[in-house]
């Protein structure tokens, strides 16, 4: 079985995201580490997982929201470069509630995958 470190994965985007909001409470949208989404390893862990929750709707569903999210992260990135701060702003909230509900997915993921690791 191919596992994923969710605990990891969980830091490592709720590290990105408070350096987010960081920035955003500061109003530099230069120093938002958005760009950092871009090279999230992510995908590539959930493309080679293997074993008996990859097969679960949840890990569909987490796949869908991952890519969801970054979709959005492209675009504050593509407002907040093009001098559109107001429209980016706009779009925090949509992107705090897909953060929660990533890291939700994240931990469900986890919970599954330790299950079936025990038994």
């Amino acid at each position: 079985m191919q596992r994923i470190n969710f605990d990891e994965e969980i830091r490592l985007h709720n590290l990105w995201r408070r350096q987010f909001m960081n920035a955003f409470a500061a109003g530099s949208y230069a120093d938002m580490p958005l760009s950092g989404h871009r090279s999230c390893m992510l995908s590539l862990a959930l493309k080679k997982a293997t074993g008996p929750c990859t097969q679960q709707p949840l890990f569909k569903l987490l796949a869908v929201e991952h890519d969801r999210f970054h979709a959005l992260c492209n675009e504050i990135l593509d407002l907040s470069e093009n001098g559109m701060a107001s429209e980016a702003d706009r779009l925090l909230l949509e992107l705090t509630d897909a953060s929660h509900r990533l890291v939700g997915l994240l931990d469900e993921m986890r919970t599954c995958q330790r299950e079936n690791s025990a038994g």
